[in-house]
């Protein structure tokens, strides 16, 4: 009889060992699925397209670069903080919507974001140094000889920066900035380390007139959200 009590006891044990050797599988199997949902999450979801005269103050009319247009609410993108530059009639627009394309969770304005940016030059506190933003995704550097950026797009509501350091045997960089917040003159983005902070150079009205073709006096007659 003992020895029948031992040996169930010693199925017992094995089979608790055995259920312990399962639980790294299991765990693979965990990672394995969050990583198919972080690369999802990194394919960029931007639709693009251009604010419609339907537009209000909490939806934004997105007639697609596809031909659709959608009416989307912007409460949710409002309450986030994540309408960048607002809208009127005839911007170009960059949306990131929900499943069923009625909410607008991030909105950015490309027109707004189009042109030059220029900030205080550490290196002496006076000079200026930026980045101009052009269309196509070409991405030029202002008075900045050892950084010279290339192209530029916008990720899943991030921008996205190529560069070229000449001082580093022309080793190209990918730097993605969070945008902090977005008007006509103003811009700061963001990294994991520093916040950058952009103004409009003096010469703006110039800028604006040769990049859409119309002056602030008609700017001014649309109507922004």
């Amino acid at each position: 009889m003992k020895l029948l009590v031992n040996i169930i006891f010693v199925v017992m044990l094995l089979s608790v060992a055995s259920c312990g050797e399962k639980r790294p599988q299991q765990q693979n199997a965990t990672d394995d699925e969050w990583f198919g949902r972080a690369v999802n999450t990194n394919r960029d979801s931007t639709l693009y397209g251009t604010c419609g005269d339907g537009s209000a103050m909490n939806s934004l009319q997105l007639i697609t670069d596809n031909g659709d247009t959608l009416l989307l609410s912007t409460v949710a993108a409002k309450d986030a903080e994540r309408v960048f530059g607002g809208y009127a009639v005839g911007d170009r627009m960059a949306v990131i919507t929900d499943a069923q394309r009625t909410q607008a969770l991030s909105v950015i304005n490309v027109s707004s974001l189009m042109g030059d940016w220029v900030t205080v030059n550490p290196m002496d506190g006076v000079s200026k140094m930026g980045m101009s933003i052009r269309d196509g995704g070409i991405a030029e550097s202002i008075n900045q000889n050892d950084l010279v950026y290339r192209t530029w797009r916008l990720v899943n509501g991030s921008l996205e920066l190529q560069s070229v350091r000449e001082s580093g045997g022309d080793f190209e960089e990918v730097e993605r900035f969070r945008i902090v917040y977005l008007t006509r003159d103003s811009l700061s983005l963001a990294t994991a380390e520093d916040v950058y902070e952009y103004n409009r150079p003096s010469s703006q009205d110039l800028l604006i007139e040769s990049y859409d073709g119309v002056d602030d006096e008609d700017e001014d007659d649309d109507l922004v959200f």
